[in-house]
């Protein structure tokens, strides 16, 4: 077995690309080994700022021998068939070929046989091939080569154990000479294996893996830290990024003036992480320290003075500037802020940002009414300063901060701890591992901005479409979700909805009358767009996909979800949770089980009936009817179980109405082993068939089991 070493050194990789492109090398490396037949037992891939590498090992001394049939026409098939069949065969003549025989007859088969051939000759057609076609996400072409790469490629090594594998690729040969530290051992060296490879690069300053770079980089981080009483904020992102950046990775500490301390902490790391890729450092309060790590990427000789000190001057004048942009914000109000939003679009159709928090401010007080704590005046006020601090300078140079910036703008005002923390959670939760916001005002407006969002989105017709999502829309419904559940707010969302459409008719395909709104049943789609459905249903609908979704994440089943949602009017997500969580354990049990198969029997011989008479079979059985002790049985359990499932549902005990459903299992089956359901006389037909739908009727007091699989 053979080990073959790949290198592609070449100018500075950016850090973002580093990890997907080891990945895209093994994969396409691997992936053309296994078309060719072969098999390697391993295959590793690496990468720093100027190279990837590839190591596979197990690879055979050659190919395996490739045993082909070819069918060819039938017995005793024209010459010119027989003539073709021969030239693609590669046969002389029809002597050389086999006949067997099939259903159809006797045909000819050409059978031949391609022996291996050394692997080195294969890794000489992969590896240009590989390299031509590497999938960077941007490349650039150098001087008069042809050749694209995220930067240029200067050399390549390749190596069947010690032995170079020869191609070319736009003029750069393969060989065995690579190079190490830019700057601490520039000079070319030669290496004859994988082992010989990593040996030699870490005597050149460079260390191949991004892990053990990644770990010198945090421990290192953590030793100085410690030594200045101080401790780490803990930033894996900016870690593995910056293990990109460094071949050999030097962690040093430097000072932040005093002066900058005052501008709020987040503005101070935002800075050191963006532009400087610089960790920062906390107290034992988790404060921000005035101390930060920058990573060297080699060894100084004066102990990294002059570089910390470089990096130091850098960052005085980012904070500077930082620290300017905070006093400006200040001099002007959220208040004041306001009228600028109108300059911002937020979309062509709805409006600028101004009139989305005007829309926020608005629902905001409405929703408050639903969440304990929540005062309306105060959530009003908040929903229509949450995007203001999208004016300021500070939000202009770190986007990412926006929401928290405007908190500290709101405190600043005199608005209140409450406004500020509503202020800087709405934007929450932004993904499935984000916190859902913390306050009750936060919870209102957070719900107020999304749910303003979807209705906006759909009234101008604007949905999800595949895996098409340009503005979050399935996000947004899914914080919605959780806010809603994680609060336990008893909201209607449909009139939750209508709320958010109100200030939107203008902007649908239909204007809405005021007096269309105001009269129509809670559960109407008055809001037609292209749809006949209406706006509301098909925002509903989609929010019953979403919860489905969640709901399955979380290892409930999604069809208990469509058939609480199939009752019509279910607008209660925590009703709603609660319904498929009682479902769900009934469906469990064995008495569950067995009368979800007696109701689909039920079901069945129902719609095949009414089908035939055009009919639905609705109303009270007529008792003087019943002929069989079962059937007389099963009337009055289906009257007792469903006027106390009822009963529950009221009181939203729903696994008591499950319980009183379960009484309802032994009489069915009683009904369906002992009675004929079409009997050949008609009135007694039909009753029978009354029974069923009496069944059908009591188990929809819970959910529409014709939605439930199994």
């Amino acid at each position: 077995m053979s080990e073959f070493l790949l290198e592609l050194f070449s100018e500075e990789i950016p850090a973002r690309m580093q990890k997907r492109a080891s990945e895209d090398l093994q994969r396409l490396m691997t992936d053309a080994l296994k078309t060719a037949g072969v098999e390697p037992t391993s295959a590793r891939a690496f990468a720093t700022p100027r190279r990837l590498a590839l190591v596979v090992d197990g690879l055979p001394d050659k190919t395996p021998d490739v045993k082909e049939e070819r069918k060819g026409p039938k017995v005793g098939a024209p010459d010119k068939a027989i003539e073709g069949f021969l030239r693609a065969a590669g046969l002389a003549s029809i002597d050389q070929a086999q006949v067997q025989e099939d259903k159809k007859g006797a045909f000819y088969v050409a059978l031949t046989e391609k022996k291996g051939r050394p692997t080195a000759d294969l890794m000489a057609e992969i590896v240009p091939q590989v390299i031509r076609t590497f999938p960077w996400p941007k490349s650039m072409r150098s001087g008069r080569h042809e050749l694209r790469w995220v930067r240029p490629l200067h050399s390549i090594v390749a190596l069947m154990d010690g032995v170079v594998v020869p191609f070319d690729v736009d003029g750069i040969a393969s060989g065995h000479s690579t190079r190490g530290h830019r700057f601490m051992a520039p000079d070319a060296f030669t290496v004859t294996g994988f082992a010989d490879y990593e040996k030699k690069l870490r005597a050149a300053f460079v260390i191949l893996d991004a892990d053990e770079r990644a770990k010198i980089i945090h421990d290192g981080a953590m030793k100085l830290a410690a030594e200045a009483g101080l401790k780490l904020f803990e930033d894996d992102a900016l870690l593995h990024e910056v293990s990109g950046l460094v071949e050999w990775p030097v962690p040093l500490i430097g000072k932040i003036d005093d002066q900058f301390m005052e501008v709020p902490q987040e503005v101070l790391t935002s800075t050191m992480r963006a532009n400087q890729k610089y960790f920062a450092l906390t107290d034992a309060k988790g404060k921000l320290a005035p101390r930060f790590i920058v990573i060297a990427n080699l060894i100084a000789e004066d102990g990294g003075k002059a570089i910390v000190n470089g990096n130091e001057r850098v960052l005085r004048a980012r904070f500077a500037d930082a620290r300017f942009l905070w006093d400006q914000d200040r001099k002007h109000t959220l208040s004041s802020r306001l009228p600028k939003l109108k300059e911002v679009v937020f979309h062509a159709k709805l409006g600028s940002v101004h009139d989305k928090a005007m829309r926020i401010g608005k629902l905001a007080r409405e929703l408050a009414a639903f969440v304990p704590g929540a005062d309306a005046d105060k959530a009003q006020i908040a929903g229509e300063l949450a995007k203001a601090d999208l004016t300021t300078g500070m939000v202009g140079e770190f986007p990412e901060l926006q929401g928290l910036m405007g908190a500290y703008y709101a405190r600043n005002d005199g608005l209140g701890d409450d406004i500020a923390d509503a202020i800087a959670e709405h934007y929450s939760p932004l993904g499935p591992t984000d916190s859902v916001p913390s306050t009750p005002l936060g919870k209102v407006v957070a719900l107020a901005d999304k749910l303003d969002t979807l209705a906006g989105f759909w009234a101008i017709d604007e949905k999800p479409t595949g895996s098409k999502d340009p503005f979050a829309l399935r996000r947004a419904a899914l914080g919605v979700i959780r806010i809603v559940l994680e609060e336990g707010m008893r909201l209607s969302l449909n009139k939750a909805i209508r709320d958010a459409l109100v200030p939107l008719r203008g902007k649908m395909a239909r204007e809405i009358t005021q007096a269309e709104l105001e009269n129509a049943p809670e559960n109407a789609a008055i809001f037609p767009v292209s749809d006949p459905t209406g706006i509301r249903q098909s925002l509903l609908s989609f929010f019953a996909d979403r919860l489905s979704m969640q709901l399955r994440a979380d290892g409930r089943r999604f069809d208990l979800v469509d058939a609480v949602f199939a009752l019509g009017g279910q607008d209660d997500l925590v009703l709603i949770v609660k319904r498929v969580e009682a479902l769900s354990d009934f469906l469990g049990s064995d008495d569950g089980k067995n009368l979800l198969a007696g109701y689909k029997r039920a079901v069945n011989i129902l719609r095949i009936e009414e089908k035939k008479d055009a009919t639905t079979f609705e109303g009270e059985p007529d008792a003087s009817l019943f002929v069989e002790a079962e059937e007389k049985t099963l009337a009055s359990a289906i009257i007792k179980a469903a006027h106390e499932a009822t009963k529950a549902v009221v009181v939203e005990d729903f696994a008591a109405a499950m319980s009183a459903l379960a009484a309802l299992r032994a009489p069915v089956d009683a009904f369906f082993d002992k009675v004929t359901v079409n009997a050949d006389d008609a009135a007694t037909r039909i009753n029978r068939l009354k029974l069923l739908a009496q069944i059908r009727a009591a188990l929809h007091t819970v959910a529409d089991f014709s939605r439930v699989e199994g």
